[in-house]
Formats: C-alpha cells, structure tokens, sequence
C-alpha cells in the first residue's frame, strides 16, 4: 500500500471590500505614505466593517469561495479547524459556529491560536490527521479581524494590520505530494513584546483596562522585527538543509506577510531570486492567520503539480518555522 501524504487540493479566500489606505491614515495619525510603504511595504489593507460581523464572518466567506469552486459537498468535511488570534468570543468556538454555517454538519471542529504562526501550525495538524487514515477531508481556514483589536491612535499597530481569511482543503495523497517535514519552534520568553494583554485569564477586561486601552495590540516592534528575521530565516535554511533543496529546486517562497523586509529577508538568506517569492502585503497588510492562505488564493493560477513550496511564519508567543510541501494541482483558472 502507498504511504499517504496530506496534499492541498482546494484553495479560498474573503477580503472585505472596505479598503484602508495609507492616505486615509494619514488623517488619523502622525504618519504619511512613503514612511509606512518604506518601513513595511504595505500601501493599503481591508477592514471589515460591519457591526456585529467577527472572525467566523470572513472564515465562513473563505470557506463558501473553496466550497463553490470545487464544487465539494460540504457535508464530506470531516474535520474544521479556524487558525485565528481573533476569535469571535471567549470559550465559543468559532471553528463551530464556521462549520454549521457552511453545512459542514458532520464535521468536528477546533480553533488553533499560535498568533502569525496560527495557519502553518494548523497545516501541521491537519496532515497528521490525514496521514494518520482516519480522516479524508480536513478544511484549514485561517481568519483574522484584526481591527478588533487595533487601537486607531498607535502608529506602530495601526499601518500594519488588517482583516481576512483564507481557506485549505486537504485530502490524502499517494504520489509522493503535499507535505513532506516541518520544522516548528516556540519560546514562550517572547509573549511580552508581542501581546493583547487584557481580556485572558491573567488580566481580565475591566473598566480600568479599558479606559488605558488595555484590550489593544502592543508590539515592541524593533524586538519582534529582529526576532521575525531571524527565525523566518533560519527555520527556511534548516527545512531545505535538512531535505536536500537548493534555491533551485525551490519553486515559491510562502512567506508570513509581517513586513516586506522581513520576507526579503528571508529570500535573501536562501539566494532567492524575488519571481519566486509570494507577495501581496502591499493589498492586505499582515493580516496574522490569514496571510499564507491568501497567498495560495492569489497566486494558484501560477502553481503546478509538483511544485516545491517553503512556508515561513512568525508570529507573537514567540511561534515560528517552515513547512516543506509539493504541490498536488494543476488550477484550472
């Protein structure tokens, strides 16, 4: 009998159509255009605006766009897993409430928080699931709100995130294609650079928290962008050392849009020309669990079956690495 591999065989993505530019943040705080595009590479974002529209609202959008374009039963998904930072509320699952609003009534569900590293950390466990025989289906969505958690009076958070989601189909594979290894690391060291302090167990939402902004995103970038390059990097050389692959054996960097810097970077590191690199922070900004997927959705019509990918993620925690996997499809686009 064939080994079984875990390959991606379907791709979707939601952004919503609000579009926050760096000309309108100009208005909102001490910033312009060329310092946000130089800095980050990001010249625009999407934000979901829409009262009482949370993370399941662009998970459930992603997921109907894979559904609609494979033409899946969503019933045959047997597994749903939501890789988000922002759930839509605390002990509900919005993995659950996702998989009964696309019809996936025979699935169960979980949500997966590893901040920025959320999707590649969820890639992991949805191929151990397939490969292990049990499951056939397994929907990966990666979504986050990211303004519901942004103050729109911090520079230093507000140019970089925004709102989206992008949705994966695995399925088993006997050709040799979809994941092959992972190299994935964690240093719990790092949450105090990178945080939304209140709201959790340790420091619950309270009037005074909020008053000093206490439920926001704070990030001590110079910390975080330093430790992103790193170990973007690194995990990338050690994933491609240890499976004997060149730059030329590398079809597509799928890098974690944090910032333009650090994903060149990361290409720098390994020789990668810039055509074989992933890109589209300037459309989205980082929006965490959402940025590989989208990835995928943007570029699908390019990959090829049996194409060599790298992802990379870093993300708050600290959580990072890299996932080598062979491109099962050819699209039909």
């Amino acid at each position: 009998m064939s080994k079984i591999s875990a390959a991606i065989t379907a791709v979707g993505a939601y952004v919503p159509e609000y579009v926050l530019t760096n000309q309108i943040l100009e208005t909102m705080v001490d910033t312009n255009d060329e310092w946000i595009t130089s800095r980050t590479g990001i010249k625009e974002r999407r934000i979901l605006k829409d009262d009482g529209k949370g993370t399941s609202y662009l998970a459930i959008k992603a997921a109907q766009n894979l559904i609609d374009k494979k033409g899946l039963d969503p019933k045959e998904i047997e597994l749903v897993i939501v890789a988000t930072a922002t759930p839509d509320m605390k002990a509900a699952s919005t993995a659950s409430y996702t998989a009964s609003e696309i019809g996936a009534t025979n699935a169960f569900t979980f949500d997966m928080d590893a901040a920025c590293s959320s999707f590649l950390y969820g890639m992991s466990v949805a191929a151990s699931y397939i490969e292990s025989g049990r499951y056939k289906s397994i929907l990966l969505i990666g979504a986050d709100k990211m303004s519901s958690i942004i103050n729109y009076k911090d520079r230093a958070t507000c140019i970089i995130f925004g709102d989206g989601a992008g949705a994966v189909l695995f399925e088993p594979n006997t050709e040799g294609l979809g994941l092959q290894d992972e190299y994935l690391r964690s240093d719990g060291t790092g949450r105090e650079f990178l945080q939304a302090t209140y709201g959790g167990s340790s420091y619950p939402i309270s009037v005074e928290a909020i008053e000093k902004g206490g439920q926001y995103a704070f990030q001590e970038g110079r910390t975080v962008f330093k430790n992103a390059v790193f170990n973007m990097a690194d995990a990338t050389v050690k994933i491609m050392e240890r499976n004997g692959l060149t730059k030329n054996d590398l079809t597509w960097l799928v890098a974690h849009q944090a910032n333009k810097r650090i994903v060149d970077a990361t290409a720098q590191r390994i020789e990668l020309e810039d055509e074989k690199v992933m890109t589209n922070i300037e459309k989205y900004g980082n929006t965490t669990s959402a940025t590989l997927p989208l990835l995928l959705h943007d570029y699908e019509s390019k990959l090829k079956k049996g194409d060599n990918l790298i992802f990379a993620a870093f993300g708050g925690g600290f959580n990072w690495g890299s996932i080598y996997l062979k491109w099962a499809y050819n699209s039909v686009n």
